[in-house]
């Protein structure tokens, strides 16, 4: 659905470029609104990835003649091999050998679309300086073309464009970035130096930025930031919690340092003495994840966020999205959304409370150092495992933390080294991740092998048969931990599952996908 979405993709122009034959595929399949990229590698078949899956375009291998036919017909290769099409937002994307020649290309089709905005228009036009996050491919580029043109009808926008995806390939900016004025940039490592320049000489009102993805470019945009300039940029990260973690970006929405408390300060937060608080204001005022084409993610205070993730409370969000209608609504976050955030699976309802029976393992005392102490309560209640936590190293009996944590090597990791506490690393502060630590922790996979085993293998068979033709399978009751684990195994099938029934009688039932 485009919503009344205008979309400009100039497709044939990218057709052209390739060899007939692969025109010709391309075109018998069809679908061209869904076609992403074409892919050629030499001495691989042809590709073409659609919005849900690939397509072999023949099933001969590309040859090194075919690859030189599109490099001849596409502009010259930049500093990050990228070269695109004079006047349009395609762009092809070059492997090279270790001889420099030219082995594969990723020809992605650049869609320009008019009304993409309209969902976060109001937050654009207050002048706040917004960062948009998401996974490749979701809409991050079009959505800052399309904030360009709509806010160069009202002010000075300069748009920073180190790879040409915003404004187009060549001198003249497509037309999809309206009124807006577009700097290019030499090579991707001098973009902060652009991004200054374009402060210092072209008196801007509003900067457009698409991947700040360097130490020197966060460091430009708070300077830009600071100047009273609005900023629109995206950055690599899915979420903010990703963003906050990474020692290069986590600039933008403030940075962390770890803080030691008085003694009475502590007791009075209730916390250890050595905390992690966000180091200064952020760059930017707000931060959108971009979950999908249709629906956002709004943290309207980055601080105020950043804040919450440190401290273990809730974040505060907004949900934006469009129904099947086209309509825009509005909503808080609930814990569900922001739980299927960190994990990109669909959580379903929590089930009615049901009596925990932990097998008679013993409690164990946690004490969780840079974690969110609510997603780690979390992961206990879905996997029925006895843990307390405590607030301080001398209840502890395990020290839980994240790698980012662990590398600063603050005084609480020291001294628990020194006493001997195991201390369990996360990659992330996920609930995900949290889960597993705590599989770790209470050794569930050798404690209880064969009834796990057992329900994996029952799912397992559950999905040989719905593959097989059968419409719906019900398995035999588990708790949520090992229900979790069946869903997983049907996700990774490509097949539909879902819970049913009540306390102890909850058990999973997997399907064919509608």
């Amino acid at each position: 659905m485009n919503y009344n979405n205008h979309i400009t993709d100039d497709l044939d122009i990218i057709m052209a470029v390739l060899p007939e034959d692969i025109q010709a595929a391309i075109r018998k399949i069809g679908r061209r609104d869904e076609l992403l990229e074409v892919i050629l590698d030499l001495g691989r078949v042809p590709t073409a990835r659609y919005t849900d899956g690939e397509a072999v375009l023949r099933h001969t291998e590309v040859s090194q003649e075919e690859i030189k036919h599109v490099v001849d017909r596409v502009g010259e290769f930049d500093a990050d091999n990228r070269a695109g099409i004079a006047r349009t937002l395609h762009r092809i994307a070059a492997i090279r050998n270790r001889k420099g020649d030219v082995v594969g290309l990723t020809c992605r089709v650049g869609r320009a679309v008019y009304g993409t905005i309209a969902i976060i228009q109001d937050i654009i036009e207050n002048g706040q300086s917004v960062l948009l996050l998401g996974r490749p491919g979701v809409g991050k580029t079009t959505m800052l073309r399309e904030a360009a043109r709509v806010l160069a009808e009202q002010k000075r926008v300069v748009v920073v464009d180190t790879s040409n995806e915003i404004g187009g390939d060549g001198d003249i900016p497509h037309p999809a970035v309206g009124r807006a004025r577009r700097m290019q940039v030499e090579m991707p490592s001098l973009q902060h130096e652009v991004m200054i320049e374009a402060v210092e000489n072209h008196n801007p009102e509003v900067i457009i930025i698409d991947e700040i993805g360097r130490e020197l470019e966060a460091l430009a945009a708070r300077t830009i930031a600071e100047r009273g300039v609005q900023l629109i940029a995206t950055a690599h990260g899915n979420t903010l919690d990703n963003l906050l973690m990474n020692p290069t970006l986590s600039d933008l929405v403030g940075g962390i340092e770890s803080v030691t408390l008085s003694d009475e300060e502590a007791r009075r937060r209730g916390t250890q003495k050595t905390i992690l608080e966000r180091r200064a204001p952020p760059t930017f005022d707000v931060l959108i994840e971009i979950r999908d084409r249709q629906q956002l993610l709004i943290h309207h205070d980055v601080a105020e966020s950043v804040d919450a993730l440190l401290r273990g409370r809730p974040l505060q969000a907004e949900l934006r999205y469009r129904d099947a209608d086209g309509e825009i609504k509005k909503e808080k976050a609930s814990p569900n959304h922001l739980e299927e955030r960190e994990s990109g699976r669909p959580v379903a309802a929590a089930p009615s409370p049901v009596p925990v029976v932990f097998d008679g393992r013993d409690p164990v005392r946690i004490l969780p150092y840079g974690i969110a102490r609510n997603r780690l309560e979390r992961a206990t209640r879905r996997m029925h495992v006895p843990v307390y936590l405590v607030k301080n190293l001398g209840e502890a009996e395990v020290i839980v933390t994240t790698k980012g944590f662990y590398r600063k090597r603050p005084r609480l990791v020291v001294d628990a080294e020194r006493r001997g506490l195991p201390i369990y690393v996360l990659r992330a502060n996920t609930v995900a991740q949290m889960e597993a630590c705590l599989s770790d922790v209470f050794d569930l996979e050798s404690r209880s092998p064969d009834p796990l085993n057992q329900a994996l293998r029952e799912a397992e068979e559950a999905i040989r048969q719905v593959q097989a033709g059968v419409s719906e399978v019900e398995l035999l009751p588990q708790n949520a931990y090992v229900r979790r684990r069946q869903h997983e195994l049907a996700q990774a099938a490509n097949l539909s599952s879902y819970s049913s029934g009540e306390g102890s009688e909850r058990r999973v039932r997997i399907c064919r996908r509608e």
